[in-house]
């Protein structure tokens, strides 16, 4: 990491930095605010050292557009003897500290190496927070560990990515592992459900306002993307984005800037965006209601995430993860029977409902183990397309009902009150059919 060193005194910044490199510091060195803006990169400078007195772009203005650009980056500023007003000012600008010419080696050695250990502190906790961030993805089958590989290779890179899969697969998940394991990681990672926000409001959400832009805008507001500056924007539900703010976030992806409703001069970002659907979004490309240009680039890299009824290896694994962190302390037992019931689900709402039948469990569970008679009914499994479509054709309405409570009683592991609560009849005239269809379960 360097120091971005900006001074229209050449002789004064030379002297300043080879002392500074003396001293093990790298240097970057820029003549005036212009030139110093230009060279500034985020990924490279960690403290920003800048006169307030130069032609063209004075100190005022270079820290009020680095705090735009880089809001945590420490700035430190230089003032002419005497000039506390001007110190005092860019102080409540945002500077970090000043130093007074003329300034001793010494000085500005000290005050660098408390702004570099600030930043270092600033990475060190955003780092920590993103560890934090990284919810697991769980991969025993081999279709998620094909994700798992696709989505770590990706990670590492600037590019776009479009993660697709039906809703509560984990979309989300899959996106902040994607930032955890970035070069973004140290940066914040925001979430936004495009779906969630009234169009009227969402491009002041994500764009930002400025105060009295419009009826309502009492004071300004930053926007999703400039809270997401040097991070991750995740976009959930792209596909319900409307036309004008598509346009908009093209503009973004292009070129970096912002425009702030309300303000004359775009705001430029630095923001890797990852967008998630569970629609077909080609089609809507196709239809007119999405942007082709924008697909293509949010399209740069898919990653699919099979639904939960395809990847049954890796129930299981998920429900000890979910037990154990709703088992309130508990090493809570899975029994067989409650993991092969689960397996045979036809999980219409994927992960997230295993979490939620998982909580219930754990909830219900009297002592160390959860129980098969605690899961809620399955309906959706019962009028499952793809169990139907095993049946034989011309199925009389007798064998039909046997089939239908032999195929309760498996997902349920034979436990007849279970799957009467499934089929919401009561228990003894589900055990009055089972003898009847001359069924052999364990009740």
């Amino acid at each position: 990491m360097a120091i971005l060193f900006i001074d229209d005194d050449a002789t004064g910044r030379a002297v300043a930095g080879f002392n500074l490199r003396k001293a093990g510091f790298v240097v970057d060195e820029a003549g005036d605010g212009l030139a110093g803006l230009a060279r500034f990169d985020p990924a490279r400078h960690e403290v920003v050292v800048t006169d307030l007195k130069m032609p063209g772009a004075d100190g005022l203005t270079v820290l009020a557009t680095l705090s735009e650009r880089a809001p945590a980056l420490p700035v430190v500023v230089i003032t002419a003897f005497g000039s506390v007003d001007r110190a005092v000012q860019a102080m409540r600008a945002g500077a970090w500290d000043f130093v007074e010419k003329p300034f001793s080696r010494d000085q500005l050695e000290l005050t660098l190496r408390r702004a570099m250990e600030a930043s270092q502190l600033r990475r060190t906790n955003q780092r920590l927070i993103a560890e934090r961030i990284e919810r697991p993805l769980i991969a025993v089958s081999d279709v998620m560990n094909a994700v798992v590989s696709l989505v770590d290779r990706v990670a590492g890179s600037h590019a776009g990515v479009l993660i697709t899969g039906e809703s509560g697969v984990g979309k989300e998940v899959v996106a902040r592992r994607i930032h955890a394991r970035s070069p973004r990681a140290a940066g914040p990672f925001v979430a936004v459900n495009c779906a969630a926000i009234p169009e009227e409001l969402l491009e002041s959400e994500l764009f930002g306002h400025m105060k009295g832009a419009f009826t309502g805008a009492q004071r300004d507001r930053t926007g999703r993307f400039r809270r997401a500056h040097e991070g991750t924007l995740f976009l959930d539900e792209i596909s319900e984005m409307p036309p004008r703010s598509q346009a908009k976030l093209l503009r973004v992806l292009q070129e970096g800037l912002v425009d702030v409703v309300g303000r004359d001069q775009p705001v430029p970002v630095d923001v890797r965006v990852l967008a998630a659907t569970n629609q077909d979004l080609e089609a809507r490309v196709e239809d007119g209601r999405f942007r082709q240009d924008l697909f293509y680039r949010l399209h740069v890299i898919q990653v699919h995430i099979p639904p939960l009824r395809d990847r049954p290896a890796d129930i299981p694994a998920l429900v000890r993860t979910f037990l154990a962190e709703l088992g309130g302390g508990r090493d809570l037992l899975v029994p067989t029977a409650v993991l092969d019931a689960l397996k045979a689900r036809a999980w219409r709402g994927n992960v997230r409902e295993l979490r939620n039948v998982c909580e219930r469990l754990a909830i219900l569970a009297p002592g160390t183990s959860v129980r098969l008679e605690d899961l809620p009914p399955d309906r959706a499994s019962l009028t499952s397309d793809a169990w139907l479509a095993q049946l034989p054709d011309g199925l009389g309405l007798f064998d039909l009902e046997r089939e239908v409570i032999a195929h309760t009683l498996r997902r349920h592991g034979g436990n007849v009150s279970a799957a009467a609560r499934a089929l919401a009849v009561p228990r003894h005239i589900l055990a009055y059919r089972i003898e009847k269809h001359g069924l052999d379960v364990a009740s």
